[in-house]
């Protein structure tokens, strides 16, 4: 046996394909999940095979309870998505915020070293971009490019629309909602931990991650879960702005084993390290094609680009994931088109039991 991993939020989309992925990799696991009814269905259930704990990361004794003899912390627990309004944000600093601050507090008391973390892309706000004179941040996005339907960025150089590229870790962080900014918090916390203590962590930028047990009908799932949802209900998936949107799919299996990865790499890595990785599929695809593959899939009806928007979401956002290809050793192994044939027809979890 590898030891006892613990996965926070282990009940969740992700957090079960870890636990069943942890489970045959033979490891020891324990699941600490508040089972939020306004998250999972009124079944909601904790994997098979794990010591299941019901509590909320805020709640100190729970936490205490979840970490007694655990080698590794596998950081799942986390409200995601953009949210409804900005009425959200207490719960997202609550649940993101002071949740990792007592986790990473319990773990120092306990002598727990090893860390793994669910980051996000949102991190990084907008992608990166370049123009004609080179590498240049995007501006915020404003209303008034938005009402009249001018979707790209534009260059204050240039004024010309920007060119967007891949990114890596490097990429300065410039979170443009109240969920990444929580999630930025998240990784300041999980570093000033491993500096404090000479613990070690990996941070896992995740992408834009769907696949069988996705949560529907939910505003705090993502794209993927939102379009799958409308065509089970027989409408067209909805695609804000003009579809164009460019994005990184990656497949819950192929997180789930770059979470397995990262937790062999903390065993090893230097003291006293918060490490983050990209977690994406390297291929590039819009938000449109995206709907239209999964509609193909499914048997339609086709989408439907509505020029809608919110003012939170980014225009593009997609990755290198070569320093996880390099130093994890970790690919994925489930492309686009394989993909969105199966999510097409994949079983999703039952609807929440309370509204958010």
């Amino acid at each position: 046996m590898n030891g006892t991993l613990l996965i926070t939020g282990g009940a969740g989309f992700i957090g079960s394909h870890i636990a069943s992925g942890a489970l045959g990799d033979g490891w020891r696991v324990r699941v600490i999940d508040s089972l939020r009814t306004d998250v999972h269905p009124a079944a909601a259930a904790m994997p098979d095979g794990v010591e299941g704990i019901k509590g909320d990361m805020t709640d100190a004794d729970a936490v205490a309870a979840a970490l007694v003899d655990v080698d590794v912390v596998c950081h799942q627990a986390a409200k995601v998505g953009l949210g409804v309004d900005l009425g959200d944000a207490p719960d997202y600093v609550r649940t993101n915020d002071l949740g990792t601050a007592m986790l990473v507090s319990a773990m120092s008391r306990g002598g727990i070293g090893r860390l793994v973390l669910a980051s996000s892309m949102v991190v990084y706000g907008e992608g990166r971009y370049r123009d004609a004179l080179g590498t240049i941040a995007a501006p915020p996005r404003i209303w008034e490019d938005l009402e009249a339907g001018r979707w790209e960025p534009r260059s204050p150089r240039t004024g010309e629309a920007l060119e967007p590229e891949l990114i890596d870790e490097s990429q300065p962080l410039d979170p443009r909602n109240v969920y990444a900014a929580s999630k930025v918090a998240q990784e300041h916390l999980v570093a000033a931990w491993a500096r404090e203590t000479g613990g070690r962590a990996a941070l896992l930028r995740y992408h834009n991650v769907y696949g069988p047990g996705m949560p529907q009908a939910t505003p705090y799932a993502g794209v993927a879960s939102l379009f799958r949802s409308a065509l089970e209900e027989g409408r067209p998936p909805d695609v804000y702005e003009d579809g164009g949107q460019r994005r990184d799919f990656i497949h819950v299996a192929d997180v789930a084993s770059a979470n397995l990865a990262a937790v062999e790499w903390t065993d090893a890595a230097d003291a006293g390290v918060a490490r983050p990785f990209n977690v994406a599929s390297g291929e590039v695809h819009t938000v449109g094609e995206m709907a239209g593959a999964l509609a193909a899939a499914f048997g339609g009806p086709e989408p439907r680009v509505t020029g809608r928007y919110r003012l939170g979401d980014v225009r593009h956002i997609t990755a290198s994931a070569e320093r996880a290809r390099k130093e994890l050793g970790w690919r994925p192994a489930v492309s686009f088109a394989v993909g969105m044939r199966e999510f097409a027809v994949a079983p999703l979890r039952g609807r929440a039991e309370t509204a958010p």
